[in-house]
């Protein structure tokens, strides 16, 4: 994938997860969207990282034995590790590591490189529910969030006190027809078209980058968030925090139905001074 003549992406981005929503002239977050102060390069959110990932969410059909329903995927679980700033502009390689598939979930992970250098930029590690799917066989080499370092794996319960902040988002729509179109949305089993849960994840990371990390994206080295409950556009969300040593637990609701929709973590490399 070659964003060097396409480095607007990440801008694009950025804007979609809320990026200078309440004001285009925010001086925390302008720099997501334009050189500001003479910087030389874009500053790109951490969790634009999911977007080099996700295109092989659709190549899942050619694995062997497994038959679905595009239209009734969903996505369960993201776990992200961040192995350097992601750059606004290069050229990227893919490596897909591992996948397994469970009854009617899949499991994948995919690391991203850089093509020139040759070096790491970050990690997916994804589950997706492939609802009317199943009876085929397991993975020879199988893999599950269970193998993987207990300080990866979603388990953290929510503290029982008051949230370390909270914010108030409004989120649109998005390109994936689930996401836009009635009639697979039905289908789907939603009443209209819900928001795609990277977009929600985006929105947290950011709140999270914005009051615990003082607005520096760099201190954010690995993000996890399990997806519980769809969110339609329009909706209010609450994103709840709290600061437990260098991670950060957060749980985001959705105001009007008081439900939680996203849950997790995110591991963080130092406080900020802002705090």
């Amino acid at each position: 994938m070659d964003f060097r003549r396409h480095s607007r992406i990440t801008k694009v981005y950025a804007l979609g997860v809320g990026a200078c929503a309440r004001g285009a002239v925010d001086k925390n977050e302008l720099k997501y969207v334009y050189h500001q102060d003479g910087q030389q390069f874009i500053q790109v959110l951490p969790t634009f990282a999911s977007l080099l990932a996700l295109e092989y969410s659709s190549h899942l059909a050619d694995l062997p034995g497994l038959s679905y329903d595009p239209r009734l995927l969903l996505h369960g679980q993201q776990y992200i590790e961040i192995y350097r700033p992601l750059p606004s502009s290069c050229c990227v390689r893919f490596l897909i590591t591992s996948s397994e598939c469970k009854a009617a979930v899949v499991d994948y992970e995919v690391v991203s490189y850089e093509k020139e250098s040759g070096k790491p930029l970050c990690m997916n590690r994804m589950s997706v529910y492939l609802r009317g799917a199943g009876g085929f066989s397991k993975s020879s080499q199988p893999i599950s969030y269970a193998k993987y370092p207990a300080n990866q794996i979603l388990a953290s319960k929510v503290p029982n006190r008051q949230p370390f902040t909270a914010l108030l988002y409004r989120l649109s729509g998005d390109y994936n027809p689930l996401h836009s179109d009635p009639t697979i949305a039905e289908v789907a089993g939603f009443s209209r078209p819900i928001l795609h849960g990277l977009c929600t994840l985006g929105f947290a990371i950011r709140a999270i980058i914005k009051c615990i990390c003082g607005g520096d994206p760099n201190l954010i080295k690995a993000i996890s968030g399990r997806f519980l409950l769809h969110f339609y556009p329009g909706e209010t969300l609450i994103t709840e925090m709290w600061l437990e040593g260098l991670r950060v637990l957060y749980q985001v609701k959705v105001k009007e139905r008081n439900r939680t929709v996203l849950s997790g973590f995110v591991d963080i490399s130092r406080l900020s001074s802002a705090l």
